[in-house]
């Protein structure tokens, strides 16, 4: 299978010092990240994200699916570690090789098949590609964090976990800081929850912080944390000669 790549700049096609499709890969073009379509194949392609100034057109904070994306062109050794602390595959600065950028995008797609992509909570199936959960097929429209506070509680129902916890794993914040960040994401949350009747999912504890509860009529739900078989990601790996037999994915 020829391996593809999403090219998300609002210039057509890449420079050739990344142009994967001189290793013989298919390249599909989108202006910007939130121009693909959710669901079905193209979520398993990696996206290779232009960030120089003069051709950036997608802000990498607001990225949906941040596990199969690849920044390039950020010269900036903060810039870069904070994009990986934020949970994106990849980032790579301006004089990045094209043979490196295919490694690091090979090795990204990797790690990302050996991860769990989907988990239930209760009744809300979390998708982690998405950033999102639904229920009865519908999508709940999470924010980023909405969705890790909500994975983070599901790897571990009906256990206490603690504001700082939450500040720590969720907000990456090894201080407590004297706002409500915490209270205020758990609402909205909840918010959106309560559209599909589950805001009973997250509860506060009496000892403070908040953990994964029950439907308050039926005890403790079955399906709390059970890992989900996950559809398979692209097979990418290519480690030989240039390929002339590339293959367009319809989008």
């Amino acid at each position: 299978m020829t391996p593809q790549f999403f090219w998300i700049s609002r210039d057509h096609a890449p420079p050739g010092r990344w142009d994967l499709g001189l290793l013989g890969w298919t390249m599909h073009h989108a202006p910007r990240a939130d121009e693909l379509a959710r669901g079905g194949p193209t979520d398993r392609i990696p996206r290779l994200i232009d960030c120089r100034a003069t051709s950036c057109s997608t802000d990498w904070q607001s990225l949906e699916s941040p596990e199969i994306c690849a920044a390039i062109g950020v010269d900036s050794p903060e810039e870069r570690a904070a994009m990986m602390a934020a949970s994106l595959g990849e980032a790579m600065p301006t004089n990045t090789a094209v043979v490196e950028v295919r490694a690091r995008l090979n090795r990204m797609m990797n790690a990302v098949s050996a991860l769990p992509r989907l988990r239930m909570a209760g009744p809300v199936e979390l998708d982690l590609f998405h950033r999102d959960g639904r229920t009865d097929g519908r999508w709940l429209g999470l924010h980023p964090r909405e969705f890790e506070l909500l994975w983070h509680l599901s790897e571990s129902p009906h256990t206490r976990v603690s504001r700082e916890e939450l500040l720590r794993k969720v907000w990456r914040l090894d201080h407590v800081p004297e706002t409500n960040s915490v209270e205020v994401h758990v609402s909205r949350l909840r918010a959106k929850l309560a559209v599909s009747k589950v805001a009973w999912l997250v509860e506060t504890d009496p000892d403070g912080g908040y953990r994964l509860g029950g439907p308050p009529d039926e005890g403790v739900f079955p399906f709390f944390g059970q890992a989900m078989e996950s559809p398979p990601i692209q097979e990418s790996l290519d480690t030989g000669a240039p390929s002339s037999d590339c293959e367009s994915e319809e989008k």
